[in-house]
């Protein structure tokens, strides 16, 4: 299974990229359990999905949370939550 991952604003800035293909090991099937994967490839990676709590995500054009699934999945998007006033 290959994934287009979408990164923004910190999470892009750790990783130094806006944009990759991925094609995530088997058991991996969960918002949380990509994260926690992602994190493993050390570097900014790390230091971008060190609290995944923190992470958002969307599948497609839906939010997800860390419990939804990514089977079938084409593009998931990765980023912190917003803030604003």
């Amino acid at each position: 299974m290959t994934i287009e991952l979408l990164y923004f604003a910190r999470v892009r800035e750790a990783i130094g990229r806006s944009a990759e293909s991925v094609s995530p090991p088997d058991g991996i099937a969960t918002i949380g359990a990509l994260i926690a994967w992602l994190a493993t490839r050390g570097g900014g990676y790390a230091e971008a999905f060190a609290d995944p709590a923190r992470i958002r995500a969307a599948v497609g054009e839906d939010f997800a949370d860390l419990d939804s699934p990514i089977a079938n999945a084409r593009e998931i998007a990765l980023f912190p939550p917003v803030t604003g006033g």
